[in-house]
Order: structure tokens, then sequence, then C-alpha cells
């Protein structure tokens, strides 16, 4: 684990940089709640640094999306600071792209779930395409040809949005 602390740590960054205005999960503790999940998981057997990365990606990603939904939940003012109405607006978009993005990479994992795999591991873990094709026991070109196919997938089911 201190051996890849700080690309874990990128990582958390990057997730919580697309993240609503005043979230308050900060890096750190996306990291250690993502190390509790794991944890408390059988540990499947690493295929190395690539793997390891790949599969806390993606349990930084369901902590998030849990998040997500736990705060389109809440009731309102349940102690939250006053909003403008246009800063409100901005968190509940955020929250709701959240969980729709989660909502439709769960459909294409039911229809392509290796297709779902190349998007989080690339988006949400970070990994290039030749880590990713090692990962995976891929070529790099199929990685890429899988990669776009998700995309245009995904574009269309979020209706266009990126």
């Amino acid at each position: 684990m201190p051996l890849i602390y700080e690309e874990l740590h990128r990582l958390a960054r990057g997730y919580l940089r697309s993240e609503r205005d005043g979230h308050t999960l900060q890096p750190t503790a996306l990291i250690n709640e993502a190390y509790v999940r794991l944890a408390q998981q059988s540990m499947p057997d690493w295929q190395g640094r690539a793997h390891f990365i790949g599969v806390t990606a993606q349990v930084m990603r369901q902590v998030l999306v849990d998040y997500s939904r736990k705060h389109k939940a809440a009731k309102r003012g349940s102690g939250a600071r006053p909003l403008d109405l246009s800063e409100k607006r901005v968190t509940d978009e955020r929250a709701n792209a959240m969980i729709a993005l989660d909502d439709a990479l769960a459909s294409l994992e039911k229809v392509d779930p290796s297709k779902a795999r190349i998007i989080e591991l690339r988006h949400f873990g970070g990994l290039t395409g030749q880590e990713i094709a090692c990962v995976m026991n891929i070529s790099t070109a199929s990685v890429t040809r899988e990669m776009r196919m998700a995309e245009a997938w995904l574009a269309k089911e979020l209706g266009g949005a990126s």
C-alpha cells in the first residue's frame, strides 16, 4: 500500500475534481474508505500494480456513487450551509450526473462487461491503454477499439452528454 499511495492519492484527487462544489469527502478519506471496503472483501490474486489500481478505482467510484446517492436523498436543510439557487442546481446536476454515469456503466456491464471494465480502468483508474491491455490480457489495439465503442455507447445512453 505505501508503495502506491501517491498514485492512489492522485487518482482520488482526479475523482474529486469532478465532484460538486462543497463536497466534504477529501482524497485521503476517499482512499481510506476504499481501503476499508477492499479489506472487507476477500482479496483477489493481484495480477500486478495495474490490476490493483483498477480494482481500487472501481471501489472509489462505488464510494462516490454511494456518497452522491446519500446526498441526493438527504432532506433539505439537514445542516447544510445555505445555497443560492444557481449553486444548488449545479450541486444537484453533479450528483445526478454521477448517478446517471454509474447507472449507464451498470447497463453497459450487462451488455458487454469487458467494455465496461475498460472504461472503468481508463477513465476512473487512470490506466494507460497498454496497462489495460496487460490487466485484461488483450492487445492494445483491442483496448483502443473497445474503448471507442464503449464511449459511443455511453454517450448515446447518457443522451449525448460526455
